[in-house]
This record gives structure tokens, C-alpha cells and sequence, in this order.
């Protein structure tokens, strides 16, 4: 089992968003990973993007960029 840390936790309205985002940062080398969307949160797809704290400016770069479309950015203990 992970140790928790405190993540910035990026959630979506759908999967495809989620996949575009995955796929965007993994092309840019960029640390996260797709996770189940932590229960303190909901989300309307079900799965979100985890990285980070210090990624987050990178990541809204990239996402409005690319027009991926977030519902919500938390930063939780995952």
C-alpha cells in the first residue's frame, strides 16, 4: 500500500477528458497517474489524475492548451 501524500487531484465530467489529459501528460513526461476518484470528492466520470502539488501550474498550462475541460483541481491526502 501507498504511504498518503498530500496530491493535487484533478477530476472530470467524463472519461474521455480524463484519457486526453493522461495521454497529454505522459507525451510531455509528466509525473501523475490516473486514480479512482477519492471518495472525499465526487466526480461525474469516476476517474481523476493524480501529481504533485509543485505540477500544478504545468498541468493548467497544458490542459488549456489542449481545451481539456477539468471539473474541479484538490489538493487531498492520497
Amino acid at each position: 500500500m501507498r504511504k498518503k501524500e498530500l496530491k493535487l487531484v484533478v477530476t472530470f465530467h467524463t472519461t474521455a477528458e480524463a484519457m486526453a489529459l493522461e495521454k497529454a501528460a505522459k507525451e510531455r513526461s509528466l509525473l501523475g497517474r490516473m486514480i479512482p476518484v477519492p471518495r472525499e470528492l465526487s466526480s461525474g466520470c469516476g476517474i481523476s489524475w493524480t501529481s504533485p502539488l509543485e505540477l500544478r501550474e504545468e498541468l493548467l498550462s497544458l490542459m488549456e492548451e489542449l481545451q481539456i475541460e477539468k471539473d474541479e483541481i484538490h489538493e487531498i491526502m492520497v
